[in-house]
């Protein structure tokens, strides 16, 4: 607005670029846009793509990759991942709808979507110190003679780092399979 107010008092393209700091050339497109399009030739253009331009994925798509991600765990839908990452719904999109993204395209769908980057937490917030301390002073030491006795090894191991194939029973007795205890 000021450079078409500076223009209609008379002043050169050069002297308004030297008052507004614009350049000669943003000064004389300023004035040509207005001309052509009235009051409305002063309003800054959106630059960049269009919002849905160049999208790899459809709307219907987006909306049901979505769905997934918040509905689902990777091993449910059988995918060798135990959280979300950009792998994983990489992993996906390419499974769902054929469409093969670099892993920085997937992370922009994903940030789109409001799904942000998280940690997991180192251990459970619902964890009782006092029961597990119990267990390890009263019920482990009864687990580890037994596996002693019967030749088996003890394995540890979490959520992030088993399979539910890997939490599959691998010896008869229900008590064994209780007790984490496996025979070799």
């Amino acid at each position: 607005k000021q450079v078409i107010r500076l223009r209609r008092r008379g002043a050169t393209y050069l002297e308004i670029a030297d008052q507004t700091g614009l350049s000669k050339t943003s000064v004389f497109n300023i004035c040509k846009r207005v001309e052509a399009q009235g009051p409305s030739g002063t309003r800054e253009r959106r630059r960049g793509r269009r919002e849905a331009d160049a999208r790899h994925l459809s709307a219907e798509q987006e909306h049901d990759l979505q769905r997934v991600i918040g509905d689902k765990t990777p091993d449910q839908l059988k995918l060798p991942f135990a959280l979300w990452s950009r792998t994983a719904v990489q992993q996906l999109i390419e499974d769902r709808c054929g469409v093969k993204l670099a892993v920085r395209t997937v992370g922009n769908y994903l940030a789109r979507w409001g799904f942000t980057p998280q940690k997991p937490i180192k251990k459970a917030y619902e964890q009782r110190p006092a029961a597990v301390r119990q267990w390890l002073d009263e019920e482990y030491p009864v687990i580890a003679d037994r596996a002693k006795a019967e030749g088996a090894e003890i394995h540890w191991g979490d959520g992030r780092s088993m399979s539910p194939a890997a939490c599959a029973p691998t010896t008869s007795g229900a008590a064994a399979t209780r007790r984490g205890v496996r025979r070799r």
